[in-house]
């Protein structure tokens, strides 16, 4: 039976899952600019009702980006340090392959608009699909843009479109908003969602030590910083 944990901290919403075999337990909250106070005793707390320790995981899971630059952080920092504290492999998750599996898990014939709000005006986002076995494959690249240059295939079938970048969608292309098949902004990455996918890629190997695992922000950071000072 396999044993995961999963950490998220991309966005406004904290989440901490474990999975168990075929059982997954979440605790997910909505609470911006708390997460570096409510990860690790929500770890704690999801290992110690379930009466296992660090130890006695197969991996960790965490949300490795695009989404809040100190989110980001965060979440890859605290992986880092259990993972040292346990001798135990990492499992980087796109937070975008995250959203999207939310949506597949219900549609799996679908294509998934996952896109979140990047801030400064832009947004990140990819197109993704099931691919085989349960997991999810990205036919556009993850990327970082302005909300009109989000642009889906004129030959793409319907598309459902996650995620808090949707409160851009009038400024999408028209073409783009005309494939949309439905709409749901108020999804965010989950750590319950990146648990398959992380079981996925420990079964083929696709792990991470500590000191390889890094986040992926998408976007410069020193633009960032520059930006924000102004």
């Amino acid at each position: 039976m396999k044993r995961l944990l999963a950490l998220d901290t991309s966005s406004d919403a904290c989440s901490v899952a474990l999975m168990l075999g075929d059982e997954i337990v979440e605790d997910f909250r909505i609470e911006p600019r708390r997460h570096t106070h409510l990860l690790l005793p929500m770890v704690e707390q999801m290992l110690a009702n379930a009466g296992l320790t660090l130890s006695t995981l197969d991996g960790i899971a965490f949300g490795r980006g695009p989404g809040s630059f100190a989110g980001i952080r965060i979440a890859t920092g605290a992986a880092q340090g259990l993972a040292l504290a346990a001798d135990l492999p990492l499992i980087p998750i796109s937070t975008l392959s995250a959203l999207a599996y939310g949506e597949l898990k219900i549609s799996p014939e679908s294509q998934v608009l996952a896109i979140l709000d990047a801030r400064m005006d832009e947004v990140y986002w990819s197109v993704c699909k099931s691919s085989e076995g349960g997991g999810v494959t990205c036919i556009q690249d993850e990327r970082v843009s302005a909300p009109g240059a989000v642009s889906l295939s004129s030959n793409s079938q319907p598309v459902i479109a996650t995620g808090t970048g949707l409160v851009y969608v009038d400024q999408f292309p028209e073409q783009t908003r005309n494939l949309l098949q439905s709409k749901n902004e108020k999804c965010y990455p989950r750590a319950a969602n990146m648990l398959p996918l992380a079981a996925i890629k420990l079964r083929q190997g696709l792990t991470a030590t500590p000191e390889e695992a890094q986040p992926v922000y998408l976007r410069d950071h020193v633009a960032w910083k520059k930006k924000d000072h102004q």
